[in-house]
């Protein structure tokens, strides 16, 4: 057959379509369809479209194709042509008939035997490989079918960490797979593990140590990396860049400040967020000091990351180590945030999802090409009923086996509200004080649902939101564009209520995630330098205390990153997510020369925590309490409402973004609270005028007045 190809796809249920491109001239033929090799059916074409090099023959069939079985299209002269099923999951009744609604996906093991348990629809067939840990020699076993598309297979014996793939023919293609739903690994998810999670380690999570979160206003969060907080050679950390190295009691840093987990203990924060502790593709999990990544290159959701094991040939080690470090955090009273990123996958083509169920797991646009609006090649599919189980089932293992407090989407944005709703429903169920929150920017999509944009913050009251607002008018106020105040202002109101221009973007002060500094982009301190490259580095780092000042003390929820509170700069790079340790780790040299600012920092978190005022959500009680006025360069903020501020009448909150030193007068002495070292409350200063250093942000309280 000189220069000539057929292709068969199934494009409607009951529709094939064979595509024959030939130079060659257009001959008759019989058509035969042949299933599962063995039944045969002649099928006559109801339609004809031909051009020069080009046929086109559609074959309308008495019935829809069933999935889950083997077609070939048998013409004379051609030889078998194979029928390629995979445009059936665009299908409008696909979800329909083939979601399945069980909890056992994945490998379910137990002392007697273990069951495997794979979702995949397309298939007309899946053959488990497998081997047990004490026998390396792998064997093969054939899958059986059932409703939904399910493959099922229950062996007898001691299958605790046997090793296993899936061998799935979609479209008489064979690929060899991991398992979508593996819960452990081998190093860099080579194969799957069955695990009988009986006989991993008893963990103690002492939930009774975590105080009570009546709203995400109660929270303050604060941002690392396992790796950033414990690399630095500045500290006597030993297992550095591991889970156990980030838990290490007594760890000190050369200068004698606490390292590690004293050090973030010691901030007095409510929830530390880790950076993505999922399985994630482009680290060497036998040799991570050989290149750095933050992990927003999910590969299995279910599985911890490797690199930070100490024993990542032990694939039950990683398992126990994180449920050690979340039990280790909540003894302190600290819960435990977990970066997710449900939006993509590091290469959709060699996942496992796309192997298992081509064409189903990814969005397309309507050309039919990748959807990318995460431009990172791939955007999931959330808005699919399995696709939105796989995300939900996930998000329920990490709650219920690691005991994980919250969640922080990537990229929040890309996905449905639905499922979205789906996940906070469950997890505050489980959990009244649970955090969601996420990337809340709209950056389009190839589908016409609700996605979980600030735009659709009503629709998702339970969700927090990063307040892009309150990021750009706060660093660009503080370095003294005067131009940024009004923006400034509505954000220090949680942007919930309208203000100037400003229209309000959240129902109330527990969706407004407030910051100056995530690991995303340059670091505040390096912003100001940019910015403001006439100022001294002590300037520059009295700004970086205003910024701190500012979130912690701001309506809505304070947001924080590891080496904020110490001006860490990342030389200027502005996205290091594969750079070296040198520009992601956490200074600990730095902290023993700004020991000043760590103390700042704490000081102000204390007083975020003792001041409920600032804990208020609801902007019909905001608005009324709070009155904004400009005093020459100073800004002052008054919280006024005496019930709220007691034992104060009213609390002041100065804030000097400017170059010179100001002055700011009383009718009557007041207390200062906060002055430009930190919390002065306890000295009970009475003052009728104030200097307020340029740069800094200071607080008074004025004393309820006596009775007559």
């Amino acid at each position: 057959m000189k220069d000539t190809f057929l292709v068969a796809r199934l494009v409607q249920a009951d529709l094939i379509r064979l595509v024959i491109f030939s130079s060659l001239p257009y001959e008759k033929f019989e058509t035969t369809l042949v299933t599962d090799r063995t039944h045969e059916e002649k099928i006559t074409a109801n339609r004809i479209t031909s051009n020069p090099s080009l046929m086109i023959v559609d074959y309308h069939l008495k019935e829809e194709l069933p999935l889950g079985h083997s077609y070939y299209l048998l013409i004379a002269s051609y030889g078998l042509v194979p029928v390629d099923v995979s445009e059936a999951t665009s299908f409008p009744s696909f979800d329909e008939r083939y979601a399945y609604h069980g909890d056992d996906l994945g490998a379910n093991c137990n002392a007697k035997g273990c069951e495997f348990v794979l979702w995949a629809p397309l298939a007309s067939s899946v053959i488990l490989k497998v081997h047990k840990a004490s026998d390396k020699r792998w064997h093969y076993r054939l899958m059986e079918r059932e409703a939904q598309g399910i493959f099922r297979l229950a062996l007898s014996g001691d299958y605790h960490g046997a090793s296993y793939h899936y061998l799935v023919t979609n479209s008489e293609v064979t690929v060899e797979t991991t398992d979508p739903y593996a819960k452990a690994s081998t190093p860099n998810g080579e194969d799957s593990v069955a695990v009988d999670f009986s006989r991993l380690d008893e963990v103690a999570f002492h939930t009774e140590a975590l105080p009570v979160i009546n709203s995400y206003t109660d929270a303050i969060i604060y941002e690392g990396n396992v790796r950033d907080l414990t690399i630095d050679r500045h500290s006597d950390i030993e297992k550095k860049g591991t889970y156990l190295g980030l838990i290490e009691k007594g760890r000190k840093t050369f200068g004698g400040n606490p390292a590690g987990f004293d050090y973030i203990k010691s901030l007095g924060i409510t929830h530390f967020q880790l950076q993505p502790i999922y399985d994630f593709k482009t680290i060497d999990e036998r040799h991570p000091d050989k290149s750095y990544n933050w992990g927003y290159d999910p590969a299995q959701y279910l599985v911890p990351e490797g690199s930070y094991s100490v024993n990542v040939e032990d694939p039950f080690s990683r398992l126990n180590e994180v449920r050690h470090l979340v039990s280790a955090f909540h003894e302190e009273g600290i819960r435990i945030v977990m970066d997710v990123v449900f939006n993509h996958v590091y290469d959709y083509f060699s996942s496992a999802f796309e192997k298992v169920v081509p064409n189903y797991y990814f969005r397309r646009k309507a050309n039919g090409r990748m959807a990318n609006t995460s431009y990172c090649g791939d955007d999931v599919a959330s808005e699919r009923a399995m696709v939105r189980k796989l995300i939900v089932d996930a998000c329920k293992w990490w709650i219920d086996f690691y005991h994980i407090d919250g969640f922080r989407f990537d990229l929040m944005g890309i996905l449905d509200v639905a499922t979205l709703k789906t996940i906070a429903a469950y997890a505050q169920s489980e959990n009244p004080s649970f955090l969601v929150y996420g990337e809340g920017w709209n950056m389009g999509g190839e589908v016409a649902v609700p996605l979980g944009t600030m735009d659709n913050a009503k629709m998702l009251g339970e969700f927090a939101f990063f307040n892009d607002k309150f990021r750009e008018a706060a660093k660009h106020y503080l370095v003294g564009d005067p131009s940024s105040e009004d923006l400034f202002k509505y954000a220090c109101l949680s942007s919930s209520m309208e203000y100037g221009q400003e229209k309000a973007r959240f129902v109330n002060a527990n969706q407004s995630i407030n910051y100056v500094e995530c690991h995303d982009n340059a670091t505040f301190f390096d912003f100001v330098s940019s910015a403001r490259n006439d100022l001294s580095s002590e300037e520059k780092l009295e700004i970086c205390k205003m910024g701190l000042a500012s979130v912690l003390f701001s309506f809505g929820i304070p947001f924080l990153h590891a080496g904020e509170e110490i001006g860490q700069s990342k030389f200027g790079k502005d996205n290091t997510y594969n750079l070296p340790d040198v520009y992601n780790k956490f200074s600990y040299r730095l902290l023993d020369e700004r020991k000043g600012m760590y103390d700042y920092i704490r000081s102000l978190i204390a007083l975020r925590k003792k001041w409920r005022f600032l804990h208020v959500y609801d902007p019909r009680v905001i608005g009324p309490m709070v009155e904004l006025e400009d005093h020459g360069a100073l800004l002052v903020i008054k919280i006024s409402d005496g019930n709220q501020v007691a034992p104060y009448q009213e609390v002041d909150f100065l804030l000097n973004p400017s170059m010179e030193n100001q002055t700011a007068s009383f009718p009557e002495d007041v207390v200062l609270l906060l002055g430009s070292q930190g919390d002065v409350s306890e000295a009970h200063l009475l003052v009728s005028s104030l200097l307020v250093p340029k740069h800094a942000i200071m607080a008074v309280g004025h004393l309820a007045k006596k009775p007559a």
